[in-house]
């Protein structure tokens, strides 16, 4: 059967990722089990070079905070601040001390500078501004939202006035305070101002749209791409707050569906502007539902891959990755007969396989789930291998 499985097996490289699809997707996902190591962020820059050059894409999106990788956007499409600033202030989740984002953005820079604005590759964070510990102020986005428009359409048609916003806002760390993912009471999210928030950011996204022919040509789309990532941020951070101070049961249940409802609709607008690479953990880009323990609730719902997938069917692409070892975590030889088990008998160090001929290969095998030592690392559920287009397996991960 090895002799079978390394039939299904192919370099990781563009051409060989395309060979796997019915055709060129406009979201081409390429997932990790696991964040913070840089093997596996090399392997996603080295794609995303050859999908550039051979293949013609001409985005990257990653799971960081859309209104931070703003600024990114800005230094690769146009040289705005320095390699430093960037990647100091346009990351969220710490991503900016990673060497190898900081090569990609040096290398896309590098591509853009001389290109005319049609041929320039970009840049975007599909992350909420969220943390795992809270959600930012709706501030920044919608006081953004509501410059945008202030200055292209009369003031009687603003729901509110800029002085009006701030003090509904009132001060950030009321918004950011910590205690309040684990005590309802302590968000703000269901004041009567935040009530109120919600409904003039409403009316602030429908004039947007109402006023969608004017504004483009006024301005431009990409300004205009930009106030509708500023509105779509506001609302969705005010729902989440909201749903932050409720006290159901299915509190949890709605704040991790919010966040990934937020990813999907950033991933959608990244797929209107033309085949773009995707990267994020596994769990955020399968198809499949996302569960996990929160002590001892379970949850469940749909990832943001699911929503894509759902809304652009073929034109949406998953590779899984999955990993033999990271030892400096404590995830060693993993047992042979678990999935990784399997291909790590393979030579390679590192290869894409093709899963509908890895299903016919593996016949009535039924790998066994791995179970990880370590909290970081998820692996791939055997039972969910029907629902990748294709798996990425990297052998061993040392330290980065």
């Amino acid at each position: 059967m090895a002799t079978d499985i390394q039939d299904t097996a192919h370099a990781v490289e563009a051409a060989a990722v395309m060979k796997l699809l019915p055709a060129r997707p406009r979201l081409l996902a390429l997932g990790e089990p696991t964040h913070g190591e840089d093997t596996l962020l090399d392997l996603r820059n080295e794609l995303f070079r050859q999908l550039v050059e051979q293949e013609g894409y001409r985005a990257i999106a990653i799971e960081s905070d859309c209104v931070m990788g703003l600024v990114v956007d800005d230094y690769v499409t146009s040289g705005t601040g320095t390699l430093d600033e960037v990647m100091e202030h346009g990351f969220s989740h710490d991503w900016g001390t990673s060497a190898a984002n900081r090569e990609l953005v040096r290398w896309i820079r590098t591509y853009n500078k001389g290109r005319p604005a049609s041929e320039r590759l970009r840049f975007a964070g599909f992350d909420g501004p969220l943390e795992i510990t809270g959600a930012a102020s709706p501030r920044q986005a919608l006081t953004a939202l509501h410059g945008y428009l202030a200055a292209r359409v009369d003031a009687d048609l603003l729901p509110c006035t800029t002085e009006a916003l701030d003090r509904l806002l009132g001060a950030d760390d009321r918004w950011t305070n910590p205690a309040a993912m684990m005590d309802p009471a302590q968000s703000v999210g269901q004041s009567a101002e935040a009530r109120e928030l919600r409904l003039l950011a409403d009316d602030l996204v429908a004039l947007l749209d109402e006023r969608t022919p004017h504004l483009i040509t006024a301005t431009s789309r990409d300004d205009w791409d930009r106030a509708r990532l500023y509105g779509r941020t506001a609302t969705g951070l005010l729902r989440y707050h909201f749903w932050m101070a409720d006290t159901s049961p299915g509190r949890m249940t709605r704040l991790v569906g919010l966040r990934d409802q937020m990813m999907a609709d950033n991933l959608l607008a990244v797929a209107g502007r033309g085949p773009a690479l995707v990267h994020a953990h596994n769990g955020h880009l399968q198809r499949n539902k996302s569960t996990m323990r929160m002590g001892d609730l379970p949850l469940e719902w749909w990832s943001a891959g699911a929503i894509v997938s759902a809304h652009l069917g073929e034109e949406y692409a998953f590779l899984a990755t999955a990993l033999g070892t990271i030892r400096h975590q404590g995830v060693d030889t993993p047992p042979p007969d678990t999935f990784e088990g399997l291909l790590y008998a393979l030579p390679e160090d590192r290869y894409v396989m093709d899963v509908p001929r890895l299903a016919t290969a593996l016949g009535d095998t039924r790998p066994v789930p791995r179970v990880s030592p370590w909290f970081g690392y998820s692996p791939l559920d055997p039972a969910h291998l029907a629902a990748h287009d294709g798996i990425v397996f990297v052998k061993d991960v040392p330290r980065s």
